[in-house]
């Protein structure tokens, strides 16, 4: 049985990986300090194949540990997004940065790392042109710039798959409302109005399914993949803040957004992204935002009444 070591496997991604890993017939090592209180893998502790280990991605000892008994490592402890990082910059480089880092030195070299970068690595892009894995990076937060770094490192050692995912939405049993769908959702259910600043700014997006099927797509097609950036998103979700409340609208049809012209965001990522290169491999995010605004909706009337943000 191939088995897999899944860090921060509590965490928003990792919540929805670990079950996903299970079902297809892999082992995992889950290693999470918990830090949100989150009870989110209490259903993987009847599968035999589950091992769950709390602990710290940043306590080198255990890392070597937990490295003895694996084949590859899906490294997802993060301190996720610009303004967590912000408000934490030791924190976000000894989990980003130094953690990965250490993983690169304790494994050996049959060990796959699969690794979560994110296509906020660009920046701001050229008006009318896809970001492709050859585009420069210029990453312009914190949090990008130790993904940026961490990711040619990664590449550096070898035996190595970077996926730089979109910006993820969806519902997970660690929930993060602060993740641009959820919140905007959110903020249509609970407030019906929203207020945007500079509308026409663009991203990419990526059902959280769509992501952690997008790990095993890597593990299953490693040999063929290996060594490489992906860029991982859904290709017909190139849009700008304003279609996005567009869209939530067509759902939500009480929900009223506006422009303040004056207005700053201080995320000031704006890029179109390509994702023909994994998609050539034969891996194709499916799921529609319509699909992810549904689910949200639903999972909002199961949700108490206060933020599951990483901040």
């Amino acid at each position: 049985m191939t088995t897999i070591l899944v860090t921060g496997a509590a965490g928003y991604i990792g919540s929805i990986m670990v079950p996903r890993l299970l079902q297809a017939g892999f082992g995992v090592v889950a290693l999470d300090n918990f830090m949100y209180r989150q009870a989110s893998l209490l259903d993987c502790c009847n599968n035999p194949n589950f091992e769950l280990i709390r602990g710290d991605a940043r306590d080198r000892e255990l890392l070597a540990t937990c490295l003895k008994t694996v084949d590859a490592i899906f490294p997802l402890a993060c301190l996720t997004g610009a303004p967590l990082c912000k408000a934490d910059p030791v924190g976000a480089k000894t989990i980003i940065y130094d953690a990965a880092h250490d993983l690169i030195e304790l494994r050996s070299p049959r060990q796959a790392i699969i690794f979560p970068t994110t296509n906020s690595g660009y920046g701001i892009g050229e008006e009318g042109k896809f970001c492709t894995e050859e585009t420069p990076l210029s990453p312009i937060s914190l949090y990008g710039r130790l993904k940026v770094d961490i990711e040619k490192a990664l590449l550096d050692a070898g035996n190595v798959i970077t996926l730089r995912l979109a910006t993820v939405f969806g519902a997970s049993p660690r929930m993060r409302t602060d993740l641009l769908v959820n919140d905007f959702v959110l903020k249509a259910i609970n407030d019906a109005s929203i207020v945007l600043f500079e509308a026409d700014f663009c991203r990419n997006y990526l059902h959280i399914r769509d992501a952690a099927d997008a790990f095993l797509h890597s593990l299953n097609n490693f040999e063929a993949m290996k060594d490489e950036p992906y860029n991982v998103g859904l290709s017909e979700a190139n849009i700008t803040k304003r279609q996005l409340c567009e869209e939530i609208k067509k759902q939500i049809p009480g929900f009223y957004f506006t422009e303040h012209a004056l207005g700053e965001d201080p995320d000031k990522r704006d890029y179109m992204v390509s994702n023909a290169k994994i998609e050539a491999t034969g891996f194709k995010a499916t799921r529609s935002l319509a699909e992810g605004i549904s689910e949200l909706i639903k999972a909002y009337r199961v949700l108490p009444k206060f933020p599951f943000g990483n901040i």
